[in-house]
């Protein structure tokens, strides 16, 4: 856990994704594309870690498939459908900013 939390706390915001999966691109899109947030982004089908993380991860989000994890001010925030119900109730762009991963 203490070397996921670390990656977590790097950057305003982290994604803990998987390259091949769909959700994970669809979160990527809306922070990046959409809400012009610059992520720290871990690919971890690509990490020799990478198992270890998403075990970690799914531990902590109590979930079989706990990706994308996306982490906010150094915080756990969720997987897709958490994300998602923040940006659909207008309150993930002020967690955002908050953060200091946006500005306006």
């Amino acid at each position: 856990m203490d070397g996921v939390m670390a990656l977590a706390s790097q950057r305003a915001v982290v994604i803990f994704s998987d390259s091949s999966c769909c959700m994970c691109h669809s979160v990527k899109e809306l922070f990046i594309g959409q809400l012009g947030v610059n992520p720290a982004i871990y690919e971890l089908d690509e990490d020799p870690k990478g198992k270890e993380m998403e075990k970690t991860l799914a531990r902590m989000l109590q979930s079989s498939s706990p990706l994308p994890a996306v982490f906010i001010g150094g915080k756990l925030v969720g997987p897709t459908d958490r994300i998602m119900s923040l940006h659909l109730s207008g309150k993930l762009v002020p967690l955002l900013r908050d953060a200091g991963a946006i500005w306006l």
